[in-house]
């Protein structure tokens, strides 16, 4: 499939809903276009920017009718051509919250067949500064974000969206990087994961923020609900100032775990909710927590320590490490990466019959992809909750709470 980058402007076209990627609307030929900065309802003129034969891309760069849902965009950046990070920052935060319920109402319609009504909770604390990691790109020296759907890069002297304890990243050079990674995760000090190409390969060090060398064994430490995470350099960590606690919360009311109770933790990470779970079952129950990363599964043995119920297995999610730490009237505790469940999972998880399963997504198109076989196969959805976790975007993050009843 070959694509036509250069732009086109058209002539003026009507938003009609909100949909991946930016509003729908129709070019004089029918095509359907998605644009990014428009908002459903508008007429817009937009600026084409990728063909093909079945659909177009483009940008609003001049609105004829506004929607009463647009606003002016905080961040600098936020405009065509520039940072393709923040996707909805000319929406109101009530129609930002418009567009995510519509996008997973979508999703579980058309994917698993499912009808639900959607309600999006929202955060305490205001979007920005929110995100306590971000990674950037270099461009001669200068952190940057890459422009929407494409490698160019936009250089950045601030990011709104990001923890403000970041700034001084932005004001100092990174030559020879590739990559620079901020942290600024719980209260210590933030810093930067520097990933260079060298002869040897990929190698990472751990910097200040200004490009000081760090010791290698700095870690991040967060204290959520009264334990301490060990966080490393290197392993996964929500994004959100508030989501380890927000999806923690969640997590246990919609487990409903008991004293004795066996838990299975898939996708595990450093244990944000193995470990509180080991504290719920206690010393009669039993938590096995399931962890590909060797970083995540190393911070997850050291926040374990003390909690002799809880074991951490090195090992990918398949079918056959389902077999082997599932069992029959288990809770099922899983947060898969953006992908979703690989190929034969969810069929593997059916088939040991646990009583419960709370499922933790990032995607609600891939949620919805693996709640369907779910369903197929015996369970049914209690209950649904959707956080908007990731503000100034179209993305959520959604916790899901399954029963089996085969």
């Amino acid at each position: 499939m070959s694509d036509d980058k250069s732009d086109q402007f058209s002539g003026p076209v009507r938003l009609e809903r909100p949909a991946t990627g930016g509003a729908v609307g129709r070019l004089d030929d029918g095509r359907v276009v998605f644009v990014r900065h428009g908002l459903p309802g508008e007429l817009v003129r937009v600026a084409v920017t990728e063909s093909t034969s079945k659909f177009s891309r483009g940008d609003a760069v001049e609105v004829l009718e506004a929607s009463p849902g647009r606003v002016v965009p905080p961040c600098r950046y936020a405009h065509p051509g520039g940072c393709g990070g923040c996707d909805l920052q000319d929406a109101s935060a009530e129609e930002q919250i418009s567009w995510k319920s519509s996008l997973v109402t979508e999703h579980l319609r058309r994917i698993a067949g499912v009808e639900h009504e959607i309600s999006v909770t929202q955060p305490a604390s205001e979007p920005q500064g929110s995100r306590t990691r971000l990674r950037c790109a270099v461009d001669d020296g200068r952190l940057s974000l890459r422009a929407a759907r494409s490698h160019d890069l936009v250089t950045l002297d601030a990011c709104w969206i990001a923890n403000r304890r970041f700034a001084p990243a932005f004001a100092s050079s990174w030559h020879g990087a590739e990559e620079v990674e901020l942290r600024g995760i719980g209260e210590g000090d933030p810093f930067a994961v520097v990933r260079r190409l060298t002869p040897r390969g990929m190698m990472h060090e751990l910097c200040s923020l200004r490009g000081e060398p760090l010791e290698p064994s700095t870690h991040s430490r967060v204290d959520v609900r009264g334990h301490v995470f060990s966080v490393g350099p290197r392993s996964f960590w929500q994004s959100h100032r508030d989501a380890p606690t927000m999806l923690l919360d969640t997590v246990l009311e919609l487990a409903r775990a008991q004293s004795d109770d066996y838990v299975t933790d898939l996708f595990s990470g450093v244990g944000l909710f193995s470990v509180p779970l080991a504290k719920v079952v206690g010393p009669g129950g039993r938590v096995t927590a399931v962890e590909s990363s060797p970083y995540a599964v190393r911070d997850a043995r050291e926040n374990a320590e003390g909690f002799r119920n809880l074991k951490v297995r090195e090992w990918s999610v398949t079918p056959r490490s389902v077999n082997d730490s599932v069992d029959e009237d288990n809770i099922v505790v899983l947060d898969p990466p953006r992908g979703g469940l690989a190929k034969g999972v969810a069929e593997a998880i059916i088939r040991r019959r646990p009583r419960r399963m709370i499922y933790v997504s990032c995607d609600a198109a891939t949620f919805a992809r693996d709640l369907k076989i779910l369903l197929a196969g015996g369970f049914t959805m209690s209950e649904l909750r959707v956080f908007d976790l990731f503000p100034m975007t179209e993305h959520v993050e959604l916790v899901a709470s399954l029963d089996f009843s085969a």
